[in-house]
């Protein structure tokens, strides 16, 4: 404050007008964060009023909605599940009010993300219910039921997606496919699928499991570059990748030593 002071006596105008300028740079800077965050929350109402009537409704988002969901955060602690629970109650109240097939679908991601498989399945056949055509849906239901160990269920949600877009989510949606037609015996169209996957993404997930199959049709041969790659890739990983994929390599090193 005392340089802010000394500016003003000797420059008064130049000082002033500064300031005018920081504050403005603040002002939008917060103004936009608020509104983005009204966005990503689904608060629309907010978004439009925030829009129109600018800072006063901003400062009113602040205290109204975005303290009191960020509260636990604020305090530098946060109970396990947390905010999963907090995100349920929230669908819960959209859904009471507005009942969307959207709604319906997020309800079941988060239950799927827990764990609670026949909670997200209730919350996908819901959403299902309300909009059959949503591709996020069928592809997540089908991935559900998969986990269900009911891969008969789970055919035509995750094949229709596949077809519609291979791409899906990075792949995932056709990764689980390629495990659905597996589950169900159909071997030389997982192989198919397992290639394709192979083709647009380094996944060892999907280089593993064609590997399997390649061994299991007795072409050894062709699966250990496979394996060989999903090895070798291991040490170049970052160490939260390496985690996530410790599962595959696992089987990749158990494999290679059975077709040495």
């Amino acid at each position: 404050m005392w340089v802010i002071n000394q500016m003003e006596r000797l420059m008064p105008e130049a000082a002033s007008g500064w300031l005018t300028i920081v504050f403005a740079v603040l002002s939008a800077g917060f103004w936009l964060w608020m509104f983005i965050d009204a966005l990503r929350r689904g608060e629309y109402i907010w978004a439009v009023c925030m829009f129109v009537f600018s800072f006063l409704t901003t400062l009113l988002y602040f205290f109204l909605v975005y303290r009191p969901s960020s509260a636990s955060s604020v305090r530098g602690f946060e109970l396990p599940g947390a905010q999963s629970r907090q995100r349920i109650r929230e669908l819960e109240a959209r859904i009471h009010h507005l009942d969307k097939a959207h709604l319906h679908s997020q309800l079941g991601d988060v239950y799927f993300h827990q764990g609670k498989l026949a909670k997200a399945e209730a919350s996908y056949r819901d959403a299902m219910q309300r909009d059959s055509e949503d591709v996020e849906t069928r592809s997540h239901f089908g991935q559900c039921l998969m986990r269900l160990n009911r891969p008969a269920e789970a055919l035509p949600l995750l094949e229709t997606v596949h077809k519609q877009d291979p791409k899906h989510e990075y792949g995932h949606t056709s990764m689980a496919f390629a495990e659905c037609l597996t589950a169900l015996g159909k071997t030389d169209e997982a192989l198919e699928v397992w290639r394709k996957v192979n083709e647009e993404h380094g996944y060892a997930r999907a280089r593993v499991q064609w590997a399997e199959l390649l061994i299991a049709r007795g072409r050894k041969e062709e699966a250990k570059p496979l394996l060989d790659e999903v090895i070798v890739e291991d040490k170049h990983l970052p160490a939260f990748q390496r985690k996530k994929e410790r599962v595959w390599l696992r089987r990749a090193r158990a494999l290679r030593l059975r077709i040495k």
